[in-house]
């Protein structure tokens, strides 16, 4: 087993940088500390227009969706001991996304106004992994995988008959783009519903960090050193619920950040799950964050949606995963 190495401050640090370069990365050039300062003290100005209403909000949205992705795919491996098991190949993420995208077109849970869209993505997560859980019995690599593919492809046909009867043509393409993720053309207020559930979700999940450290040697030994295994195991699905919900429903779907972090991390935290919670938490939010940055220095005419690009990073990672995996198991 490899030594555990404190990562933490270095992961800090790289955090700093990212949101420097991300507040002063666009197409016009600004000096991001007058800018700051501007918007702090409400002095009109360009730079605080650019800075503090256009680069700030979506500087620190990416941070939090981010850090949610990433502690909810280190949790997820933890709880399943499964390192291929990530909110997208489980099923939250597109349950989270019909969920959404359901209220989003067609004005369910209308009595929670501008929480009805987080509302109805939380609930969609969690039934989709609660589903999930249900189906793959003890947790074995090939039953959670097998599950989260049903689970995946009943939610993909579900947000399909959406798209099918969206509105109009207009509501679709706008429904798609949306589900591509993105953090642009955000504001401040999208903070107001990510920031919380990152914090409840975050406080859930690390409550179960001796759980999860426990289920490392399996469920029988977690359950003879006295651990409650089956509640521990519903908060933390309950805690990774929130954080996907809450991230898709105002990001999108922005896939394989999840499965990406913990797998980079692991040999820095001696492979305990319970220590890499945190670490995934900090290093989602810089890969989230420096991905936006990269999307936003491409030369095309359009801006590739940050969605699009963690999956085409992604997918290459969980191939080889795979490939891997099937040398240790023959």
């Amino acid at each position: 087993m490899a030594a555990k190495i404190n990562i933490i401050p270095w992961l800090v640090a790289m955090l700093i940088l990212v949101i420097w370069l991300s507040l002063g990365q666009g197409s016009v050039s600004v000096l991001v500390l007058d800018g700051l300062a501007d918007w702090f003290n409400s002095v009109p100005s360009n730079a605080a227009l650019i800075v503090g209403e256009i680069r700030l909000p979506r500087t620190l949205l990416a941070l939090a969706v981010g850090a949610a992705l990433g502690m909810s795919g280190a949790a997820l491996q933890g709880l399943l001991r499964n390192p291929l098991a990530e909110p997208g190949l489980v099923g939250a993420s597109q349950g989270a996304a019909l969920g959404a995208a359901t209220v989003f077109y067609f004005g369910l849970f209308a009595g929670a106004g501008a929480l009805a869209i987080t509302v109805a993505g939380l609930l969609g997560a969690i039934v989709a992994l609660l589903l999930m859980l249900s189906l793959s019995g003890t947790g074995r690599p090939s039953l959670v995988i097998l599950a989260g593919l049903a689970i995946s492809t009943i939610a993909g046909a579900a947000l399909a008959v959406v798209l099918n009867f969206a509105p109009n043509p207009y509501a679709m393409q706008e429904l798609v783009f949306w589900l591509l993720g993105s953090v642009a053309n955000r504001g401040l207020d999208s903070l107001l519903v990510l920031v919380p559930a990152l914090l409840v979700g975050g406080l859930i999940i690390w409550s179960q960090r001796t759980l999860l450290a426990a289920l490392s040697l399996g469920e029988q030994v977690a359950a003879s050193m006295g651990m409650a295994v089956n509640q521990g195991s519903r908060l933390i699905v309950l805690g990774t619920a929130i954080l996907v919900g809450a991230s898709v429903s105002v990001a999108g779907n922005i896939g394989f950040v999840g499965l990406l972090v913990p797998h980079l991390l692991r040999p820095f935290t001696g492979y305990r799950p319970d220590q890499l919670l945190i670490p995934s938490a900090l290093a989602g939010a810089i890969l989230v964050c420096a991905a936006d940055i990269f999307v936003r220095l491409l030369p095309f005419g359009q801006e590739l949606k940050l969605g699009v690009l963690t999956s085409l990073l992604g997918a290459p990672l969980f191939i080889w995963l795979v490939i891997r995996e099937s040398k240790r198991w023959p």
